[in-house]
């Protein structure tokens, strides 16, 4: 019988922990980094080198030859560059392995060669990479044997941040302070920060990577650019939560021994809806390590299913047809004494400080939806939201049966006086027992719902970093945290002026409280009339980066200057373009290299058969039928090409930038769905072994 995984003896045994810090370093230096890590500041230089030795140490004794500096590009994955452990030789030939504190704290990487929307001319290269003390070192084990990788965050040689990390960490301080601002006025002299945190929930498919290998869409766009329904789909409801099969839960194992050992507190397994569509959930940590952690999610994903001959989807809508995958951001506030600020405790309606916070998050998801909206903007997420399988594309708030009685009571009377509960839900059967049941049911169509003591931010897409969407929701928190305090800190009264703001703010800002239906038409209308932004796709929302609403916001709390917007403006719009540019030149080549000539093909081989039932003095007339029909498709599909192939060429003639982005949105996609439309239907009548690619069958059955 194979062994049974220990997850004690296993969990973070490839992660430098405060555990090994506080073991690898004299006492004094270990104090020194605590402190820094607690309440910011820089290491001295010699606590610097007695770090990297016992990182180094540590490493090397579990076989690391090299050490990388792991940073979060704009690119929304993760890169690295991998220097030896190794120094100069002696005189005798021989070397040492060496690891200096300068090398820990500091890194350098061509800046150049990410996006950095403008920042980086080609011939300006520098760029710096700086270690973060915060999240915990880790050896990463690949075919390149063991990297003891370091987070860091990302700079131009010009100050500016060029990845994700960095903003994120400016938004966690932004929130901690003001945070504490509001605890100070309820008496709290204890909380010296405030952690914002986050949980992701992982969604992803598992294909057979022998099937993939022979779908080009697959390999360059990550999802199905043509493809016919299965005969059979989601619509039995029999995949989610269904029986793990065989070769998927060997999957699940080797990774969650992979990311149990990385320090990843992988909880939750299940099938999702979709065939062939998986979810993996985390338990909460703080937003910074919650980030890196999904990256090490996403990765370890890809990588193990290369050992089991699979190959893992990240894409949001990889097949058309059924359920696409999101992530869905879990997200609360943490004291440093333990205390949960979006509890709202048993009777919230009592609860003031709760009260408080949470008329802050309304007003400020109400004043910021358009920034929040554009945090879980990316290419694949528009053939997602607005589905019937995911949040709608306007931002509402869905706080529940309780929470919204409460706020009723509040704008209408100015007091509110009960909590409605949950009561006893009685099984009626004598041997189960009765439990208590929640006080507020769940909206799956909610984007941003309140779901028991955390936020639910149900929109960001599986290939996604949570960085983004955590670095808004922080920082918009923290604005309306510190308009709040502006305003408190004035008043005589502090119970009277917190009664009052309660008020005011769930007044003014309930339109965006919404707790129906979000995937109804009659929602659309209603969201209109009150005044919502509904943006659609994610070029639409590009703009809202840099309003002066906006600017003003992220410089107020030094998380991105006018340039570092601009910047990430600029590199939205040429991912969104240089995205659909790779998929209309990959349906170009499978259009014109195999649809085409597999179905020239058939053709012939109908039209010898029609000619042949002729010659014998039988009907042709079905042979005939289907010759037509494919003869019409085949004709719609060249058309489409050449219409694709003419649009492509113009776009290409644009100057990079918003128009062309548009371009891509307004003609290219459309071209794009031209072409797919006769192409579908010709694989539905095109013989099975003439098909040129594995089909949804194959690729969602066959697993």
């Amino acid at each position: 019988m194979e062994k049974i995984t220990n997850v004690e003896e296993l969990f973070a045994e490839n992660v430098f922990t405060i555990g090994k810090m506080r073991e690898y370093l004299p006492k004094e230096v270990f104090a020194e980094v605590r402190r820094v890590m607690d309440e910011g500041g820089e290491l001295s230089r010699q606590a610097a080198d007695e770090v990297a030795k016992a990182m180094k140490d540590w490493a090397v004794e579990r076989g690391a030859t090299h050490y990388t500096h792991w940073f979060q590009p704009l690119t929304g994955i993760t890169a690295e560059k991998h220097d030896s452990f190794v120094s100069s030789p002696d005189e005798n030939g021989k070397t040492v392995l060496e690891f200096s504190g300068k090398a820990l704290i500091k890194g350098e990487s061509d800046a150049s060669s990410f996006p950095s929307g403008g920042l980086r001319p080609t011939f300006e290269a520098r760029g710096y990479t700086a270690w973060d003390i915060t999240s915990p070192a880790f050896l990463k084990e690949t075919g390149a044997g063991v990297t003891l990788c370091i987070p860091t965050a990302f700079y131009s040689h010009t100050g500016e941040a060029l990845d994700k990390k960095t903003p994120l960490l400016r938004s966690m301080d932004a929130i901690s302070e003001q945070a504490v601002r509001l605890l100070r006025l309820f008496g709290d002299k204890k909380t010296k920060k405030v952690i914002p945190c986050a949980g992701a929930e992982q969604e992803y498919f598992l294909v057979d990577r022998d099937l993939y290998l022979k779908r080009e869409d697959l390999i360059f766009a990550g999802r199905t650019l043509f493809g016919a329904p299965a005969p059979k789909g989601q619509e039995m409801d029999d995949h989610y939560s269904g029986v793990i099969r065989e070769r998927i839960g060997a999957y699940m194992r080797d990774l969650n021994e992979e990311l149990w050992k990385l320090g990843v507190t992988a909880k939750t397994q299940h099938n999702e809806a979709a065939p062939a569509q998986h979810e993996l959930a985390s338990i909460y940590e703080n937003c910074n390590t919650a980030g890196d952690h999904n990256q090490v999610v996403m990765e370890a994903m890809k990588r193990v299913a290369g050992h089991h001959g699979l190959t893992c989807l990240l894409h949001e809508k990889p097949f058309e047809g059924v359920n696409g995958s999101g992530k869905h951001d879990n997200w609360s506030l943490m004291t440093d004494t333990g205390v949960n600020l979006v509890d709202p405790g048993k009777t919230p309606h009592e609860n003031i400080q709760f009260l408080l916070i949470l008329a802050c998050i309304i007003k400020a998801v109400d004043t910021h939806a358009d920034l929040l909206r554009q945090s879980a903007a990316d290419v694949g997420n528009d053939h997602r939201l607005g589905a019937a399988e995911a949040p709608p594309a306007i931002i509402s708030v869905s706080l529940g049966q309780q929470l919204e009685d409460v706020v009723r009571q509040l704008v209408e009377t100015g007091e509110a006086t009960r909590s409605r509960k949950g009561g006893k839900l009685s099984t009626g059967v004598s041997t189960l027992p009765d439990f208590e049941r929640d006080a507020t049911d769940r909206n799956r169509t909610s984007p941003f719902a309140f779901t028991g003591n955390k936020f639910e931010f149900r929109m960001v897409g599986s290939s996604d970093s949570i960085a983004s969407a955590n670095t808004i929701l922080n920082t918009i928190v923290a604005e309306a945290f510190s308009e709040a305090a502006d305003r408190l800190e004035k008043e005589k009264s502090i119970e009277a002026g917190v009664h009052n703001l309660i008020k005011e703010y769930l007044a003014d800002h309930q339109r965006i409280i919404f707790s129906g239906d979000g995937y109804s038409e009659e929602w659309v209308k209603e969201a209109k009339r009150r005044g919502l932004p509904n943006i659609r796709t994610m070029v639409e929302s590009v703009d809202a980066l840099t309003t002066d609403k906006a600017v003003r916001l992220f410089e107020k709390f030094g998380i991105f200057t006018r340039t570092e917007l601009e910047s990430r403006e600029e590199i939205l719009y040429e991912t969104y373009a240089k995205t659909i540019n790779i998929e209309a030149q990959t349906m170009v080549a499978m259009a014109s290299k195999q649809i085409i000539p597999a179905v020239m093909y058939y053709a012939g081989q109908l039209a010898e058969a029609a000619n042949a039932v002729k010659s014998a003095g039988a009907d042709a007339s079905v042979q005939l039928d289907v010759l037509k029909a494919v003869s019409a498709d085949l004709k719609a599909t060249k058309a489409a090409l050449k219409k694709l192939e003419k649009d492509i060429a113009k776009a290409a003639a644009m100057p990079q930038g918003k128009k062309q982005a548009f371009f891509y949105k307004d003609t290219i996609t459309v071209d794009m769905d031209n072409l797919r439309a006769p192409a579908d239907r010709l694989e539905m009548i095109v013989d099975r072994d003439v098909w040129p690619f594995p089909t949804y069958a194959d690729l969602l059955f066959e697993v």
